[in-house]
Parts: structure tokens; sequence; C-alpha cells
């Protein structure tokens, strides 16, 4: 049972950093899950106040405030213009829209859960978060960074040209997902992310540069390239078991998934 000494809804960022500062102190987000843990908190803090539920878009990128319910994110057409339909698609299979309108973007990547769409999404693009206290960090580098008692402020997606496509498999419609997967070109960087391996979403590092270029390449390049990445990946992510998969189911859907995103990507296939 989740058990709450004293509740502030607080009046500025200042106030809510300092009130973090206490070990038992919470941040609350869409309380979606935090509420089916049991633990006690001191204090919660309610940020709903501060006019961070929302998505604001310049030239040179999207700005989302870390309060922005999941549904926002999936209805929003300017995101999914740039992301070419695959916002919507990381999202739309969460549960159901009254799950999504209370979930918000900050809580599900301030948490970095291992089964996260949205994480795996987000990695998948330029994206950066915005720190109370230590700034703007890629999100790259703060998937992998302690836990603290910093306040995740904004999500930062910058602009650059983008080719991406994402994909989940699920063995029921609104389960968590079994493995995700974002194939993407941003800029001239082919990035992959695989999530829900059960562990936390990771970019996989394609040490052997076979899909460098990739924009490039002609059509029966991409088909090489894809094959042998595909391959590479499922040898190199680390995966395991738990009551929704197999390590070894996994692990074939590394290389499964991995090659529909790219081909999808590359335009061979448009959807699956």
């Amino acid at each position: 049972m989740l058990k709450i000494k004293s509740y502030v809804k607080v009046n500025s960022l200042a106030e809510a950093y300092e009130l973090n500062q206490k070990k038992t102190a919470r941040i609350l987000g869409g309380m979606v899950w935090m509420k089916m843990g049991n633990r006690a908190i001191s204090t919660a803090i309610d940020l709903s106040g501060l006019g961070l539920d929302t998505i604001l878009e310049n030239d040179d990128e999207f700005i989302i405030g870390c309060m922005t319910p999941l549904r926002d994110l999936e209805t929003n057409e300017a995101l999914n213009t740039y992301t070419h339909g695959a916002m919507k698609e990381s999202l739309c299979h969460i549960v159901g829209v009254q799950f999504r309108n209370c979930a918000t973007v900050g809580g599900s990547i301030y948490g970095r859960y291992g089964f996260s769409d949205v994480l795996t999404m987000f990695l998948g693009m330029d994206t950066w978060v915005e720190l109370y206290d230590a700034g703007r960090i890629p999100l790259t580098e703060f998937v992998n960074m302690k836990k603290d008692n910093d306040i995740l402020v904004n999500i930062i997606v910058r602009k650059e040209p983008l080719l991406t496509c994402y994909l989940s498999q699920r063995n029921t419609k609104t389960d968590f997902p079994v493995l995700t997967c974002t194939a993407s070109v941003i800029g001239d960087e082919a990035r992959t992310v695989i999530g829900a391996r059960p562990a936390r979403a990771m970019v996989v590092e394609d040490k052997k540069q076979i899909l460098k270029n990739f924009r490039n390449m002609t059509k029966k390049q991409k088909e090489e390239a894809i094959e042998a990445f595909a391959e590479y990946a499922s040898e190199n992510v680390p995966t395991s078991g738990n009551m929704r998969g197999s390590k070894e189911y996994r692990t074939l859907l590394v290389k499964v998934l991995t090659r529909r995103a790219w081909e999808a990507v590359g335009g061979m296939k448009n959807e699956y």
C-alpha cells in the first residue's frame, strides 16, 4: 500500500527541488505506476500547477513538459508528422486511452522502466532531458545515470532530419511489451534501440558500422546491410526471460523486429 504523510502542490520548481532533497520525498507524475508500490512517502510533491503539461514547437526542437500526458503525445499532429507516425505507434498500445490521459511523459522517462515503450521511442530520436539542477543532458546519457533527487522538467527533441519506425511485440494487445524496437536515421546517424529486454532500453552500438551511410545505399545494399545488422543485433543485445517470454524468444524477436523496422525505414515495407 502507498502511504503519503503530506502532500504539497508547489508554486515553483525551486520549492519542489528543495522539498525533493529528502530521501523519502517523491515527485508525483500520473500516479499510474507509483500507486501500485508498497512504500511510505514523507512528502508527495505535485507539479501540476506549474504549466509543465504543454508541447511547444519552434524551428529547432520540440519542448515537452514533464507533466504532459502520453495521450497528448499520441494525438499531437506535429510530433506524428515529424516521426512518420512512430510516436503514435509507440503509445497507442499502452493499456487504454484513460490510462494514457493520466500517465505522464516525465514519469515514464524519469522512471527508466524496463518495459517502457516511451523510453524506447525517445531514445530513437535526438532527445535531451532538461533537469532543474543539472541542465540539459542527452537522453542516451541520462538513461544510464543513477537516480538522484534532481527534477526532470522538460524533454527536448531536436529536429534533425529523421527517418524512423517503431515496433513492439505483445502477447495481448494492451499488455506490457515482450520486446520493443526503434530504428532511426537521425541526420546521417543510423540508430537502433531495443527495449523490454526485459531490462531498460538500450542503443545497439554498431561497432562494425554495418548501417553507415544507410540513406545513400542502393536497395540491394540496404537489404544486405539489414540482414547483417539484424543478425549482429541478436548476437549483441543482452536479453533474459520472465513471465512474458523466454530469453531465447526475446533474442529471436531482436532479430525479427530489427529487420522489420529497418526494412520500413529503408522503404522496402511500409507496415507490419
